[in-house]
């Protein structure tokens, strides 16, 4: 493992992983953009009408250590929205899958959202950062707080109602969130950046300002009481 620049790990593996889904998904699609987090950005892409987004090995630190919560991510987007997406935990065996207006499933049985609608009774994830009173009107809310390694795998845990939310206040990758966004919302929750803006995939900063994903009574709440 080595780092790329602020504190960012990248493994042979994450490359090798990459490599391979290049090579066997671009020879299926040639006419596709790419866009990964281990591939050079390629101005190519914005003028596609259909993008391959990557992520070869989302949680790579957790891959590292010999921890399971690590995930493959593949999200395709049509003019910058998303219309399939897989999520595969390979130690775990969950496979995550959603296609636009079809449902989301996991490992072949459909999931839906949870129906929760009290921030402060709220099974949220999201990194301890996110607690800091700058982030909120007056204060934070008193949710019960977890945490997993994978971005990826986080939106697929609210896709399933494991958890109610999932909150990432930084700017967040396209690769780690094209494909969760559409598992989420085909399970029947909300999906926007931190002020509630939708999510446009292919964009030239390959970013969004953050993730919001929850139940849609929930998400909007968290939305108005985030500063």
């Amino acid at each position: 493992m080595w780092d790329k620049g602020g504190d960012d790990p990248v493994t042979e593996a994450d490359l090798a992983v990459d490599t391979h889904l290049k090579d066997s998904l671009l020879a299926a699609r040639p006419d596709y953009g790419w866009v990964s987090e281990e591939t050079e950005d390629d101005p190519a892409r914005l003028t596609a009408r259909h993008v391959f987004i990557v992520d070869p090995i989302d949680g790579t630190r957790s891959f590292v250590a010999g921890e399971k919560a690590w995930a493959h991510s593949l999200a395709i987007v049509e003019n910058g929205v998303p219309t399939a997406a897989c999520v595969y935990l390979p130690v775990l065996d969950k496979m995550y899958l959603a296609a636009r207006g079809e449902g989301a499933t996991l490992n072949g049985k459909p999931i839906s959202a949870s129906d929760a609608c009290d921030v402060e009774d709220a099974d949220v994830l999201t990194p301890k950062v996110t607690l800091q009173e700058r982030f909120w009107h007056k204060s934070a809310p008193a949710f019960r707080r977890h945490f997993r390694p994978s971005l990826a795998y986080r939106m697929a845990l609210v896709a399933e109602a494991r958890f109610d939310a999932m909150l990432t206040l930084r700017a967040s990758w396209e690769w780690d969130i094209a494909a969760g966004a559409l598992l989420v919302s085909e399970a029947g929750a909300q999906v926007s950046d931190r002020h509630g803006k939708s999510l446009v995939f292919n964009s030239p900063a390959r970013q969004s300002a953050g993730v919001v994903a929850a139940a849609p009574t929930l998400h909007r709440k968290f939305i108005d009481r985030l500063a």
